[in-house]
């Protein structure tokens, strides 16, 4: 049964709240102003996110440190929950898109392994994050690579434009999932392949945590479970569809929540799929 018009509007006016909050979160993160950011661990001698460090390490989400070293001081900002460059198997010359890009890291790492040739495009829907990731740009030399203000779930870009669509930890945070898939689908040429890292559910949240702004704004009243990704990548046309739990993933995501612990509730996972080489656009 559809929606009645005043539960639709209920529905949009609670999407429309979401987004602000995870807009506002991030653009806090982007100018520094969150206190309850990664900043507040920054260590006695200096080292933590506020110097250009991780948040959380990222050698633990799963980047070497020649990926860490490879990328200028202002990037990486440790907000993710793994590394979808290790699974996208990007080749020279593709054109690769980060939905949620953040301040650029994983776009950066991308652009090094498509090289010159390719392209790197990232959509964020905070324009203080944006404009942090542009600045990132010259000091990386990454001619190739290019921020676009702009909603996941209504992508600012062409229909069948690019070879693999990327993302880490930033589609839970999404009201519309299915429109988010729906959407990736939609501008990956025929063939084209998602790979993302993001959290999925693995047990009931109490209904504290799933009414708390916090916690829908820090990627865990968000989550859904690993059936409902799975149909929604298939309702969206996606075909060999692989969602592996990473349960080592506890470790760190224990220390996102102070009051409780979230890694309860979600775990971190990698989620990969294709566009068939047939399928409409």
């Amino acid at each position: 049964m559809s929606d009645t018009p005043s539960e639709q509007s209920s529905l949009d006016r609670d999407a429309t709240a979401q987004r602000r909050l995870v807009r506002e979160r991030y653009a806090d993160i982007a100018t520094g102003d969150d206190a309850d950011s990664c900043c507040e661990d920054a260590t006695a001698d200096g080292d933590g996110c506020c110097d250009g460090a991780t948040g959380t390490d990222s050698e633990r989400l799963g980047y070497s440190s020649e990926d860490i070293e490879a990328v200028a001081n202002g990037a990486d900002l440790g907000l993710g929950c793994g590394n979808p460059k290790a699974m996208a198997d990007l080749e020279p010359g593709e054109t690769v898109l980060d939905l949620g890009s953040g301040a650029g890291f994983d776009c950066f790492l991308a652009a090094n392994e498509v090289g010159e040739e390719g392209q790197v495009i990232g959509v964020d829907m905070t324009p203080e994050m944006v404009e942090k990731a542009r600045d990132n740009v010259e000091q990386n030399d990454a001619t190739s690579v290019e921020f676009r203000l702009g909603e996941i779930e209504h992508l600012p870009v062409a229909d069948a434009r690019v070879d693999v669509v990327i993302s880490n930890c930033v589609i839970n945070l999404s009201p519309a999932k299915g429109q988010v898939f729906a959407e990736a689908f939609r501008v990956l040429v025929p063939g084209g392949r998602l790979a993302v890292s993001d959290v999925v559910l693995t047990a009931p949240l109490p209904e504290s945590l799933e009414t708390d702004p916090d916690s829908v704004a820090a990627c865990v009243a968000g989550a859904s479970p690993v059936s409902e990704i799975e149909r929604l990548l298939a309702d969206a046309g996606f075909v060999d569809v692989r969602i592996e739990p990473k349960d080592d993933s506890a470790e760190f995501i224990s220390e996102w929540d102070d009051r409780l612990d979230p890694s309860e509730y979600v775990v971190a996972a990698t989620i990969e799929a294709r566009k068939p080489t047939a399928a409409r656009n």
